[in-house]
């Protein structure tokens, strides 16, 4: 079976980014550098032959595979499954007010313990399972082809961590930029790592990094 290529992108940079605020899976727009920076990707790959674009339907995730889709003459297609870790009650707040609110939990999270989930979220092992089950089953759609796929931070790692053989406690080391290309193969197999974080098309940015967004 021939190889599926995916081009992985994180979405643009959101005011929530800025100010360092869990955004999880709540619906938050694009700033105007998200969307400027949703426009270099755009222009980045439009000279690529991409067979299809899959997003998150959060409408950060959403707005910047719809520039990406538009420059490669495809169309979106929503995939809900590709929506970022839900962090319950940690939406909406920032890491200092989580750590000050909830410090024994948040060393959980900072321990990256893959069975925690904050109260009404989910854990790192739940969002594992999710993501590989939704990035295989897409990818088998697609021999031979090549593949976009707009999501989020978290769910960025995990495609790293897979393609790595790496383990949900292992010290992220990779980056995680707003709009940053990043391209694997899939085979029945698994996941292999080609390029990560290539930032080119943004060298005049100063894409925020984030654990999760």
């Amino acid at each position: 079976m021939q190889a599926t290529r995916i081009i992985a992108l994180r979405h643009g940079e959101t005011a929530w980014n800025v100010d360092m605020r869990i955004q999880g899976k709540l619906d938050i727009e694009l700033n105007e550098t998200g969307r400027w920076q949703a426009r270099r990707a755009a222009r980045a790959l439009a000279s690529e032959e991409i067979d299809a674009v899959y997003s998150s339907d959060l409408l950060r995730a959403w707005d910047t595979a719809c520039t990406v889709a538009g420059a490669a003459g495809q169309t979106a297609k929503p995939v809900p499954a590709l929506r970022e870790r839900g962090f319950g009650i940690f939406e909406g707040k920032t890491f200092t007010e989580i750590e000050a609110t909830w410090p024994e939990q948040t060393l959980r999270w900072r321990q990256r313990d893959p069975l925690w989930k904050p109260e009404g979220g989910e854990s790192l092992q739940e969002l594992r399972q999710r993501i590989e089950m939704a990035v295989f089953s897409l990818a088998e759609r697609h021999p031979g082809e090549q593949m976009v796929l707009v999501a989020h931070g978290g769910v960025l790692d995990v495609l790293y961590r897979l393609a790595t053989r790496q383990d949900l406690q292992t010290p992220r080391s990779w980056n995680l930029g707003n709009a940053t290309i990043n391209r694997l193969l899939w085979t029945p197999e698994g996941l292999s790592l080609v390029g990560w974080a290539d930032t080119r098309h943004l060298e005049d940015d100063e894409a925020l990094d984030e654990t999760s967004a």
